[in-house]
C-alpha cells in the first residue's frame, strides 16, 4: 500500500472576507481626526499630565505591540506544534491501520481499524469510508456526535478526492489536507486524506480546547504585563515630571519675583544639565539687569538732583533779574523809544523763565514722588470762577456750571490744571472758550479715553492753533486712578475752543513733555510744560485729562476727577508733587 502525502492544509471556513474592508474606511479617517483633537485637548492642559499621558500612550503602544507580536508567535508555535504531531500520528496511523484491509473490507473491519487509530496518544476522533465487498459505502466512525461526513468541509472532502497528476515533482496523487474550524464554541483540526493505491478514506478531528485555554492564559499574562507597564510609565512619568517641573516652577516663580521688582532674585544651581544651563543663563541675565536698572536709577537720580538744583540755583538770580525788570517796565514810558522795546523783550522772557523754572521745580516734585495733596470742600463753579477771574480772563471764557457741586480736592491743584487747559485754549485754540461743569455717577477714570469728541455738551479733547507747538506730559502716574473713586461719583470738567482743533497725528503726544507740533516752530510763549502738569495734578487727584477733536470744529480737554479723593490721603494713595504750583503762562504751547 502506497504511503499517502501530507499536502496542504484547505481553506480555512472561519477565515474573514475582504468585505469588511469598506465598512471600515470611515472609521479610518476618522482616527486621525480624534487623535488631532485629543492632542489639540491636551495643550490645554499641565505639562505635567501631558507628560503623563505621553509616557502612558507611548508604553501602552510598546506593550500592545510586544505583547501582540508575542502572543502571535506563541500561538503559531503552539498551534503549529500541535497540528504537526497530529497530522503525523494520524497519517501513520492511516497507514498502519490500513495495511492489514482487503481492498474491500467489511463495515465491521472499518469500525475496528477506526476504533484502533483512534486509540493512538493524541486523542482524536476517526472516520473512515470505504465500499465493502458488495458495493455499499460504509463510513465508520469512533463518535457518531462530533464527526460524521456532514461535519467534514466540502472543501475538505473536495480536496482529499481531488486526483493530482503524479509527475517529477508531485510524486502522489493523493495529499494529506487540513482545516482548522469551529464547531460550537470549540476549535478542532480536521483532516482528512485518501490511500492511494484504493483503500479508505480517512477523516479524524481533534479538539484544540486545551492549546486555546493555554493561549487565553497566555493573553491574560500579557494584558497583565502590559497593565503594569502601563502603571509603571505613569509613576515613572509622575518622576520624570516632577524632576523637570520643580525646576521649571523654580524658575517661574523667580520670574515673577523678578517681573514684581525683586532684582536680587537668584536661583540655586545643581548639576549639569540643560537645566542648570537654564538657571545659570537666568541669574546672569537677572544680575545684568539688577545691575543695568542700579546704573539707570542713578542716572534717573542724578539727573533729578541737576535739574532740582538747578532750578533752586537759578530762583536766586531771577529774583534779581526779575526785580530789575518790574522797575524797568515801570520805567519803560520814560524810556528811549529806541530802547523800550529791548526792555519790554527783556521783560517777557524773564517772565517765560521764571514759569520754566517753576515747572521745572514742580516736575521734579512729580518724578520724585513727593507730591501730597491737601485736600478742602472746593465749590467748583466758584474755584473755576475764580481762575478766570483772577487771570482776567472773564471776557474770553464762557462758564457754564451749577451751583453747589463741592468735591473734595485739593484747591491749588484744581486750580494749576484749569490754569493750564483754559489757558492753553485761549493761547491755541480759538475764541470762544466754553468751561462745562458736570457730575457723573458710576464712572471710571479711564471713561473719557474713549467717548466720542463730541459726547455729552462739548465734547473732548485738546485745541492746536495751526502748526504751533503743542508740549504736554504723560507723567509718571500713568497707572489708573480708580482706588481714589469715591461713592460720590466723579467730577467732569470740559474745556473747548474753537479754532482748527488737533492734528490727528498730534493727539498721543499732547501730554509729552516740551513736544512740539511743528519743528518749524520750536519756541512757544509758554514754558512747554503746562499740560504735563496738569495731568499729573489730576493723576494724583485719581483722575484723568483726555483730548479729542469736537465734530463741529475746536478741540476738547475732559478732565475727571473723584468727587471725594480722601481715599488717596486716608490710604496713603498715589504720591505726587507738592511744591510751588505752576500757575498762569505755565500752560504748554500749542
Amino acid at each position: 500500500m502506497t504511503e499517502p502525502s501530507r499536502g496542504g492544509g484547505a481553506p480555512d471556513e472561519g477565515a474573514g472576507d475582504g468585505a469588511g474592508g469598506a465598512a471600515e474606511a470611515p472609521a479610518g479617517r476618522r482616527v486621525p481626526r480624534l487623535l488631532r483633537r485629543a492632542s489639540g485637548l491636551l495643550r490645554w492642559t499641565s505639562l505635567r499630565l501631558r507628560l503623563v499621558v505621553v509616557f502612558a500612550l507611548v508604553a501602552l503602544t510598546a506593550a500592545v505591540s510586544a505583547s501582540g507580536i508575542a502572543y502571535w508567535l506563541n500561538r503559531n508555535t503552539v498551534l503549529d506544534r500541535t497540528q504537526n504531531a497530529v497530522l503525523n500520528d494520524f497519517r501513520k496511523s492511516l497507514e498502519d491501520s490500513t495495511r492489514s484491509l482487503p481492498l474491500r473490507p467489511r463495515c465491521s473491519e472499518l469500525q475496528d481499524a477506526a476504533r484502533q487509530m483512534a486509540a493512538g496518544p493524541q486523542n482524536y476522533a476517526v472516520l473512515l469510508i470505504g465500499v465493502d465487498r458488495e458495493g455499499k459505502d460504509c463510513a465508520a466512525t469512533t463518535d457518531k456526535n462530533l464527526l460524521t461526513l456532514k461535519n467534514v468541509p466540502a472543501s475538505l472532502r473536495s480536496a482529499v478526492e481531488q486526483v493530482r497528476p503524479v509527475d517529477e515533482s508531485n510524486r502522489y496523487s493523493h495529499h494529506l489536507y487540513w482545516q482548522r474550524k469551529e464547531l460550537g464554541d470549540a476549535p478542532y483540526l480536521v483532516a482528512g486524506a485518501k490511500v492511494i493505491g484504493g483503500g479508505p478514506t480517512g477523516y479524524m478531528i481533534k479538539s484544540l480546547a486545551a492549546e486555546r485555554q493555554d493561549l487565553n492564559s497566555l493573553a491574560w499574562s500579557l494584558g497583565i504585563a502590559t497593565a503594569l507597564a502601563l502603571v509603571g510609565s505613569a509613576l515613572l512619568a509622575q518622576a520624570a515630571a516632577t524632576t523637570v517641573l520643580r525646576p521649571v516652577q523654580r524658575l517661574g516663580h523667580a520670574a515673577r519675583q523678578l517681573g514684581e521688582g525683586r532684582l536680587d532674585t537668584r536661583l540655586r544651581v545643581t548639576g549639569t544639565d540643560e537645566l542648570a544651563d537654564l538657571s545659570r543663563t537666568f541669574n546672569r541675565t537677572a544680575e545684568r539687569l539688577q545691575q543695568r536698572v542700579e546704573e539707570l536709577s542713578g542716572r534717573e537720580a542724578a539727573s533729578r538732583r541737576f535739574v532740582a538744583d538747578m532750578s533752586h540755583e537759578l530762583r536766586t538770580p531771577l529774583t534779581a533779574i526779575t526785580a530789575v525788570s518790574e522797575v524797568l517796565e515801570e520805567e519803560a514810558d520814560s524810556l528811549d523809544p529806541m530802547i523800550a522795546p529791548a526792555v519790554q523783550l527783556v521783560v517777557s522772557e524773564t517772565r517765560r523763565l521764571n514759569d520754566l523754572v517753576e515747572n521745572l521745580m514742580e516736575v521734579t516734585r512729580f518724578d520724585a514722588g513727593t507730591a501730597r495733596l491737601v485736600l478742602d470742600d472746593v465749590d467748583v463753579a466758584d474755584q473755576v470762577t475764580a481762575c478766570i477771574d483772577a487771570r482776567a480772563w472773564l471776557d474770553a471764557v464762557d462758564l457754564d456750571a451749577d451751583r453747589g457741586i463741592v468735591a473734595r480736592l485739593d484747591p491749588r491743584r484744581l486750580d494749576v490744571i484749569l490754569a493750564n487747559l483754559i489757558g492753553n485754549a485761549l493761547k491755541h485754540g480759538g475764541s470762544p472758550v466754553r468751561v462745562s461743569v458736570r457730575t457723573e455717577e458710576g464712572r471710571g477714570a479711564d471713561a473719557g479715553a474713549g467717548e466720542p469728541a463730541g459726547a455729552g455738551e462739548d465734547g473732548g479733547g485738546a485745541a492746536g492753533a495751526e502748526g504751533a507747538p503743542v508740549d504736554a506730559a504723560a507723567g509718571p502716574g500713568e497707572e489708573t486712578a480708580d482706588e481714589g473713586r469715591a461713592g460720590g461719583g466723579e467730577l467732569v470738567i470740559r474745556v473747548r475752543d474753537h479754532g482748527p482743533g488737533i492734528p490727528e497725528e498730534v493727539l498721543p503726544h499732547v501730554f509729552d513733555r516740551f513736544y512740539k507740533a511743528s519743528a518749524s516752530r520750536p519756541r512757544s510763549e509758554g514754558s512747554g510744560l503746562g499740560l504735563s502738569i496738569a495731568l499729573e495734578n489730576a493723576h494724583i487727584h485719581g483722575g484723568e485729562i483726555t483730548a479729542a477733536n469736537h465734530p463741529e470744529g475746536g478741540a476738547v480737554f475732559t478732565l475727571r476727577l473723584p468727587m471725594d479723593a480722601s481715599p488717596l490721603t486716608d490710604g496713603g494713595g498715589r504720591d505726587g508733587g507738592r511744591g510751588g504750583a505752576a500757575g498762569e503762562g505755565s500752560e504748554g504751547g500749542r
